[in-house]
């Protein structure tokens, strides 16, 4: 959540995929041909107001950059190479990242820029009681890795102290229940998924120091490899702690996080709101979790109080599994979820919970501890995890870090000094042409009822579109904030935790933002049934202002049409208008809509790019953002066409509207991902590969074969009656 230097070869190959009925010849234009930006002798390149990227930020004259196409790539074969070849045969990730691509070349600038607000924040030297002040502060602390490295394990000690003088289950509860301390369980405070005006303490497991359970429980020769390299620092962290045999009890410790992946449920089966929506009382709660004090915990987190609380992973019932449409191959992937994860804190040793604490504490603050344990905890997070070769530069960390507790205080400045109105005006039009079209797409649909159809329409006219910015920031005002890196990030964490709780008990804020605006990302919220889309997303190439309309269409259209999309992909479309987890399909539509997605999901499953093809796309995980993504494109080209009032787009530089449609969406989501990123992605992220969220979706669009004249025989053809095509 991107002027033109054509050769004759390209031009001839563009033209030999245009459709037939072209736009007139008089009506064809030719761009203003402008080179390429060069990079400077560090490999960077300048943006005019000072910025440096690690890749030109340049779209050429009307959004597209022709000079990176590969031509001798069928799009046929391979839509995605066609359009970004020649980037991606060239382009070499940076060394301290783990993916490039449009999304982190704008996540650069913005780091850029909230840098420069930070510095000159800093440079008034306001007080620390105020949020400017709390900004400085929180990164200049970060920054000081002299005074972090001389104080060594010093501010650490009250907490692993703590940890320590654990005697009872009772301790080990109150523990668990405190910010900064890890937990085979948490949760957060948010709005009911069948009363979303009411807010609730929602629970999941949790507590793992691999990415998913999946990394403890397959046998293949890489996860192996993973978990080896992962004890390696689970007893380096041991070590640093002062355990007399550490590599022991770090096995005692990768055994207990495997005991919790076995009962933790598969992420795919997890996303599924009918088996996971489980309200249960104290009493209840207290009663499943046998002789171990949970109570203790939710009074810690300032929770106690409630009547009742939803519990994502209690074993569903055979009818509720049969009502959610799970087959019993699905139902086997469900491990003993909250019951047994309950057994398995009873039944493991204090001391071996003290050394899980104790080794977690160290990892997750690694940041802010001393650099050998900085150092240790990127070898595996950085490199192992996700191939990358370097540790980011400390003030870019210091940025992340800053932002990830008072990005709201920074986003403020942000928007005022680089979001334009016009974009805001811009962006509101696009979204109701887009509303428009889902409409029509609605009205048109032949495998859904009228009924159901009825449904959706209210949903449709009920979402709500929130851009740029929150009416209302975040103040912080009872954050505090020192000249101790550690004791500010767990200061952070504790007012985060209690910042959340403090919302039980009342009424659900709907105007609240759940991204800052200088994040480059969007989202919807199926409880709010709301599209969210920050402020630092809206810039090239997700939308640019001076585009030609068939590329901010085909691009933040699209993205615009993949959040509407969400509220009816394959778990969005369980809530109702309002918000409400309820079922308002008929079961003939029903069972309709899920053969559709079951087919999505056989195509995305297909899709294996490591091992030799044995690592394949989870379809089934990636499911809703599939969905998302075709009905995204599906109604951003709809509402494409509806804009040309009946006439016929231009051709410009011997591309027509619908191909420049098209290549906008591949271009969008350019990226390059070093081999392990790619792994972890596929076994943890229901987003699919980017070269797939283009070639997996153009190939089921009729619109696409007609503007690229590709035919059977190309790679990615596939016959009429094999297209998926749901909203």
């Amino acid at each position: 959540m991107k002027h033109l230097m054509m050769g004759a070869a390209a031009v001839a190959l563009l033209a030999g995929c245009a459709p037939k009925a072209a736009a007139p010849a008089e009506d064809a234009k030719t761009a203003e041909v402008a080179a390429p930006p060069v990079a400077n002798a560090d490999g960077k390149y300048e943006t005019a107001d000072g910025l440096l990227l690690s890749a030109p930020d340049y779209w050429g004259s009307w959004g597209i950059d022709l000079s990176v196409q590969n031509p001798d790539v069928k799009p046929g074969n391979d839509f995605y190479a066609w359009v970004n070849g020649k980037w991606l045969d060239s382009f070499v990730i940076p060394s301290d990242r783990s993916r490039y691509g449009s999304f982190d070349l704008l996540a650069e600038k913005s780091e850029q820029r909230v840098r420069k607000i930070i510095d000159d924040l800093a440079a008034e030297k306001p007080s620390t009681d105020s949020s400017d002040g709390k900004i400085a502060a929180y990164y200049n602390a970060y920054l000081d890795t002299d005074a972090i490295n001389a104080a060594g394990l010093t501010p650490a000690q009250p907490y692993l102290d703590k940890i320590r003088n654990i005697q009872s289950l009772d301790d080990l509860a109150t523990v668990f229940g405190t910010p900064g301390f890890s937990s085979p369980f948490g949760g957060f405070v948010f709005a009911d998924d069948k009363d979303p005006d009411t807010n609730i303490f929602q629970m999941g497991i949790s507590g793992l120091g691999l990415p998913d359970r999946d990394y403890y429980l397959k046998t293949d020769e890489k996860s192996v490899e993973i978990r080896a390299k992962y004890l390696e620092l689970l007893t380096f962290m041991l070590e640093k702690a002062g355990y007399e045999d550490p590599a022991g009890e770090a096995q005692k410790v990768l055994d207990l996080e495997t005991a919790i992946a076995q009962a933790d449920w598969d992420r795919a089966l997890s996303r599924n709101p009918e088996i996971t929506y489980n309200k249960v009382s104290k009493d209840e709660l207290a009663t499943m979790a046998g002789d171990f004090p949970v109570v203790r915990a939710l009074d810690t987190m300032g929770v106690g109080s409630a009547d009742s609380y939803l519990v994502s992973e209690i074993p569903p019932t055979q009818e509720e599994l049969d009502a959610a449409g799970i087959s019993a191959e699905d139902a086997a992937k469900l491990g003993g979820g909250f019951p047994k994860m309950f057994e398995i804190v009873r039944d493991t040793p204090l001391d071996t919970w003290k050394a899980y604490l104790s080794a977690h504490f160290l990892s997750d603050f690694a940041g802010v501890l001393p650099k050998d344990i900085d150092d240790a905890s990127f070898a595996f997070y950085g490199t192992v995890l996700r191939g990358q070769p370097e540790q980011r530069e400390r003030w870019k960390r210091a940025v992340q870090a800053t932002q990830g507790i008072l990005g709201e205080a920074i986003g403020k400045v942000f928007v005022e000094r680089y979001f334009p109105p016009e974009n805001k005006a811009a962006m509101d039009n696009l979204v109701r042409n887009l509303r428009k079209a889902m409409a029509a797409n609605l009205e048109d649909l032949g495998w859904m009822s009228q009924a159901t159809k009825v449904q959706a329409e209210e949903k449709l006219d009920a979402f709500t579109p929130k851009i740029g910015y929150p009416d209302k920031f975040e103040t912080y005002d009872t954050l505090v904030v020192g000249n101790n890196a550690l004791d500010n990030a767990v200061a952070a964490a504790k007012w985060a935790a209690e910042d959340n709780v403090s919302n039980l008990g009342k009424p659900v804020d709907r105007t609240k933002w759940y991204m800052t605006p200088q994040t480059i990302n969007a989202y919807y919220n199926p409880s709010f049934n709301e599209i969210v889309f920050p402020a630092a997303i809206l810039q090239p190439p997700f939308f640019n202002i001076s585009a030609d309309p068939a590329v901010n269409y085909g691009a933040i259209g699209g993205v615009i049409g993949h959040e509407m999309g969400h509220g009816f992909d394959d778990q969005g479309a369980k809530y109702n208008g309002a918000g409400v987890l309820q079922n308002w399909w008929t079961e003939e539509d029903l069972a309709a809509f899920r053969k559709l997605g079951d087919a999505l999901a056989k195509q995305y499953s297909a899709y294996c790019p490591l091992d030799d093809g044995e690592t394949c796309v989870n379809g089934r995980l990636t499911l809703g953002e599939n969905i998302g993504d075709l009905g995204g494109l599906s109604l951003a080209y709809r509402a494409y066409k509806m804009s040309l009032n009946g006439k016929e787009a231009p051709v410009i530089d011997g591309l027509t509207g619908d191909q420049r449609f098209f290549m906008a969406w591949a271009q969008v989501w350019r990226s390059k991902y070093r081999e392990e990123a790619t792994r972890q992605q596929i076994l943890s992220d229901p987003h699919s590969p980017p070269n797939y969220r283009v070639n997996g979706i153009v190939r089921n669009l009729d619109e696409w074969y007609d503007a690229f004249d590709v035919q059977p025989g190309d790679a990615l053809y596939l016959p009429p009656e094999e297209r998926v095509r749901i909203w």
